[in-house]
Order: structure tokens, then C-alpha cells, then sequence
């Protein structure tokens, strides 16, 4: 008997999903019933895994994503991988619970305890990114892509590799040298 790989197993999973959306797209409901009901299942398992202290949020959250595949199942590329697709709209509703969460715990603070009302911050923050999007644009592709897919998404080299079609050592290289120009950049060598 043959063993299948875990990289198999994972990619039946994704292919055998990613035809079921595909067929709901055209039309089919029920292979749209079918990957809305299979999709839960690895929804929950992935939330679970995360929310391991909020237990009783993992079944919320799981609601919410499907909602969010729901109203968002125009915007998939049938030539993308389905799994990182998904997987950012479930990242995205986890931030947003825990967002939510926090902003219920502060808001238990003292409202008229704070000095420093006209904070800077958020403009120091948002001009920060203005910088770091005004030297990424200049980057090539080939160190562009695994420096945001990979640092400022958060997502594995493996990751990475799939949605820009880069081998998983091109990614780590093109995220290497990336960083390597844009530290010249910033101390103003180039």
C-alpha cells in the first residue's frame, strides 16, 4: 500500500476545495453546500488551534469567516491557491475579534486619565508606512513580493512561494537581498 505524503494529503484537500468553489462559482449549489460544509471543518480546526484561551469564540469565528468567503467568493483567482486565500480572510476575522477584545478591555479604563490627547502617533505610524511603501515600490518584483509576503503579511517562505510562483530558496533570497538594498537605501548609500 502506498503512503501519501503529507504534502499529498494537503494538496488533495486544497484541490478537491478549491474544484468544489470553483463549481459553486458556475452554478452548482451543491458543490457550494459541500465546500461551504468541508470548509467549516478545517476553519475550525485552524481557529481552534489559534484561540486555544477563547475557546468559545472559535465557533463565532468560524461563522464570521464562512460569512466573509461568502460575500467575498468573486474576488478569488481559481489560478491562486484557495488555501491562502481563505486562510487571510480567517486571519483577518481572528484580528478583528481580538481587536474587538481588546477595545472591551481598555475601554474599562478612566477615559479623563489620559495627558497626551493629541497624540502623534497614528500620523507617525501612517507616514512610516507612506516611507516604507515609497521604497518597496522601487524594489523589483523577485525581492518586492517575498519582503511583503513574508515579513509584512506574515506568511511561511512556503507560503510565499505558492502565491507568487517563486521556489521557496528565491523567495528567501529575494527577501535577503531586498532588505540588504533597502538598509542601503535608508542610510542613504545608494
Amino acid at each position: 500500500m502506498q503512503r501519501i505524503t503529507r504534502e499529498e494529503g494537503w494538496r488533495a484537500k486544497e484541490d478537491r476545495l478549491r474544484t468544489l468553489l470553483i463549481g459553486g462559482l458556475a452554478g452548482d449549489s451543491q458543490d457550494y453546500q459541500v465546500f461551504l460544509k468541508e470548509l467549516s471543518a478545517h476553519l475550525r480546526a485552524f481557529l481552534r488551534k489559534r484561540l486555544a484561551g477563547l475557546p468559545d469564540e472559535v465557533e463565532d469565528l468560524v461563522q464570521e469567516s464562512l460569512i466573509a468567503v461568502h460575500n467575498q467568493r468573486h474576488t478569488y483567482d481559481p489560478g491562486q491557491p484557495l488555501s491562502a486565500w481563505v486562510q487571510a480572510i480567517a486571519k483577518y476575522k481572528l484580528i478583528d475579534l481580538l481587536r474587538r477584545r481588546a477595545a472591551q478591555e481598555l475601554l474599562t479604563d478612566p477615559l479623563d486619565d489620559e495627558p497626551d490627547f493629541f497624540s502623534t502617533a497614528d500620523a507617525d505610524a501612517a507616514e512610516a508606512r507612506r516611507d516604507l511603501n515609497k521604497l518597496l515600490d522601487d524594489l523589483p518584483d523577485q525581492h518586492r513580493l517575498p519582503i511583503i509576503y513574508t515579513r509584512l503579511e506574515g506568511l511561511s517562505v512556503q507560503e510565499a512561494a505558492r502565491i507568487t510562483g517563486m521556489s521557496e530558496s528565491a523567495i528567501k533570497v529575494g527577501v535577503h537581498r531586498g532588505l540588504k538594498v533597502l538598509a542601503a537605501r535608508i542610510r542613504g548609500s545608494t
